[in-house]
């Protein structure tokens, strides 16, 4: 069900379904305009002051526009869309983004060919990265400016991960606040050096069995192989991590949610990726 209604006067957006749905309170249009609830002239909006005009048409839906699992035609389950941002459910084995050795088949280029028409190459912006074997949520702007905003708050970004590890971590809960540096092998190594860099991780056990734990963790900072390292140096590898711990079917590490402050509101987004068939089995 949705609620549609034709704008008939100027207005700021929020001021005029407040004054035209007296029986919705602010804070739940506020929410559904964080979720890309909100359509105006079949656009989802997220300006609780975007300027109405006229003759506009407005549709509340009970879920976001463009959400829900959608495949492209290159299989890459999109799970949030609009004019401003594409959030992704990225296959482990997947880049992020090319290298010198990969530029064809990457989340970025597959998104890219999806998304264009002829004569027509969607502009797409990497916000962040995930590794290679890691799956999970993966952010795109569409716009130069918009990445770059986003990028500006990157420190009030939310990241959770799920984990498989080795073992049980102890304590159960815990901070891991130790620098990291990249050896010549581009391996990462934990403890304080010349040219390290600072690093956080929280975790917290979730459940324990066969010798193997659930974790959530929340990355406070964004190192390369941050997780992987961190946990690995506290004596609980990921599972499956050939390079920090044993080898595996796949890595046991997923992003599971990413919630970003929008730049000119602070209304936060949050996208997130299921986890992949199979996942738990690992443990």
């Amino acid at each position: 069900m949705s609620e549609r209604l034709q704008v008939d006067a100027s207005s700021p957006l929020l001021a005029y379904l407040l004054q035209r749905l007296e029986s919705w309170n602010r804070n739940t249009l506020k929410a559904r305009l964080r979720l890309g609830c909100i359509l105006v002239n079949e656009e989802p909006v997220h300006r609780h002051d975007h300027p109405l005009q006229p003759g506009d048409k407005i549709e509340i839906r009970s879920q976001a526009a463009g959400t829900g699992p959608k495949h492209s035609r290159s299989r890459l389950p999109v799970i949030y869309q609009d004019q401003q941002l594409v959030a992704i459910d990225k296959p482990a084995g997947l880049l992020s983004v090319s290298t010198d050795e990969q530029d064809k088949r990457t989340a970025l280029a597959l998104l890219r060919a999806s998304l264009s028409r002829p004569g027509n190459t969607a502009d797409l912006w990497p916000v962040h990265r995930i590794d290679r074997e890691t799956s999970g949520v993966l952010l795109f702007a569409r716009s130069k400016e918009v990445c770059k905003s986003i990028q500006s708050r990157w420190q009030d970004a939310e990241k959770i991960y799920l984990a498989v590890v080795e073992g049980q971590p102890k304590p159960a809960a815990g901070v891991i606040d130790r620098p990291l540096w990249e050896d010549r092998n581009l391996r990462v190594q934990v403890g304080p050096r010349e040219g390290s860099r600072d690093a956080r991780t929280r975790y917290r056990t979730l459940e324990t069995d066969h010798g193997h734990s659930l974790l959530e963790v929340q990355l406070d900072t964004g190192r390369r192989h941050q997780i992987r390292a961190h946990l690995a140096h506290i004596g609980n590898p990921v599972v499956g991590d050939a390079r920090y711990g044993k080898a595996g079917r796949r890595l046991s590490l997923h992003a599971l949610r990413l919630s970003i402050p929008w730049p000119e509101t602070g209304d936060r987004l949050v996208f997130e990726a299921k986890l992949p068939k199979g996942f738990s089995a690992l443990r």
